[in-house]
């Protein structure tokens, strides 16, 4: 069975809908560990409520970016984890920890990429007046949610939308586009061609899975 880690700085809604995803055999992994670097996340009380172990790598309390990274990739290689999940980590990863963990770390971001990167992706969707709108999960790389898209799901833009209703209609999404994504690694249908990631088909199974989640 595959072991995953989540990364988490806020409510880690995300981080439940994965513990949800696991406890009902959706996904074939054990979680091995919540990183966070907010040690008033409640990312941590999910944590502790499913028995899952948290490591806090408090930013604030280390005195370099450098050192914080140091640490970080520390927490990373001790939990020996087949997959490292970005869900709602606020922090930007370093290099040399992308490097090291190239394919075995992803990242779920609220808007179809590669439209609207980094912060605040809905006011960017709002703001330029999309129709469309969506959450995305790519594998990370060295740039700002540049890397390989694995799966994605679209949400209508509505009149009146504000920032806020858009962003809580992508997050019912991402609930399942992210899960969704984790199966997909775990089962072993993941596979990088340059760009694009291809999925593979189940075993028995001849058709290719969709890239877009229902």
């Amino acid at each position: 069975m595959k072991r995953i880690a989540v990364l988490a700085s806020g409510r880690g809604s995300n981080f439940q809908a994965v513990i949800d995803a696991i406890a009902i055999g959706e996904i074939p992994a054990v979680c091995c560990g919540l990183v966070t670097d907010n040690p008033s996340a409640y990312a941590i009380t999910r944590a502790e409520e499913a028995g899952i172990p948290v490591f806090i790598v408090d930013f604030t309390a280390c005195p370099s970016k450098e050192a914080y990274e140091q640490a970080l990739l520390a927490v990373l290689r001790s939990l020996g984890a087949d997959l490292y999940i970005l869900a709602g980590y606020m922090r930007i990863v370093g290099t040399g920890i992308v490097h090291e963990l190239k394919g075995r770390m992803i990242n779920i971001h609220p808007a179809l990429l590669p439209s609207f990167p980094g912060l605040h992706a809905q006011r960017q969707a709002l703001d330029y007046g999309v129709k469309v709108s969506g959450c995305t999960v790519h594998f990370v790389d060295e740039g700002m949610d540049t890397g390989p898209i694995i799966v994605q799901t679209c949400v209508p833009v509505m009149e009146g939308d504000d920032e806020e209703s858009l962003a809580g209609r992508i997050l019912e999404k991402e609930h399942r586009c992210l899960p969704a994504a984790i199966r997909l690694f775990c089962e072993g249908r993941l596979e990088i061609r340059d760009r694009r990631v291809f999925i593979l088909p189940k075993p028995g199974n001849p058709s290719v899975g969709s890239r877009r989640i229902p």
